[in-house]
């Protein structure tokens, strides 16, 4: 049996300046973490977790793969840390007025091992703590524009 962490966001700016939020490996590490990434299908590339001694955590890297990438409005990428393996994060942007409804999706979390459990709970936190920081980094670029 797998688990899906699905999020829905609104973000007052358009599809482009959130795709680059998600998309600028600059951008990208404001609101999640030092990565390699580039918006190109078969990039392979990773985001490098900081450790946090607080709570014995101490750090790793994740390893991913572009899937697919529709500018401005569709990213998927492979997602693989530890234990876990075929999982998979998606991105879909759409126009909201003036703004942005961004859907997210971390999908293929396989809860029949006993650790399992414990890591979807962690990223379900971690994507809710990381995405929550989504929209002032986007507000941050629509202000300073490139």
């Amino acid at each position: 049996m797998t688990q899906t962490i699905r999020k829905e966001i609104l973000i007052p700016q358009p599809r482009e300046q959130v795709w680059r939020a998600i998309t600028d490996s600059v951008s990208l590490a404001e609101w999640m973490f030092p990565n390699d990434f580039e918006p190109r299908v078969g990039h392979h590339f990773t985001f490098r977790v900081p450790p946090n001694p607080k709570v014995g955590f101490d750090g790793m890297l994740v390893s991913c793969e572009v899937l697919e990438c529709e500018p401005p409005s569709r990213l998927e990428f492979s997602w693989t840390a530890g234990g876990l393996t075929d999982t998979r994060v998606s991105f879909r942007l759409e126009s909201d007025g003036e703004g942005t409804h961004l859907l997210f999706e971390h999908s293929g979390f396989d809860i029949s091992q006993s650790w399992s459990e414990q890591a979807f709970r962690g990223a379900e936190y971690g994507w809710a703590k990381m995405l929550g920081q989504l929209p002032a980094v986007v507000a941050g670029l629509a202000a300073n524009p490139t």
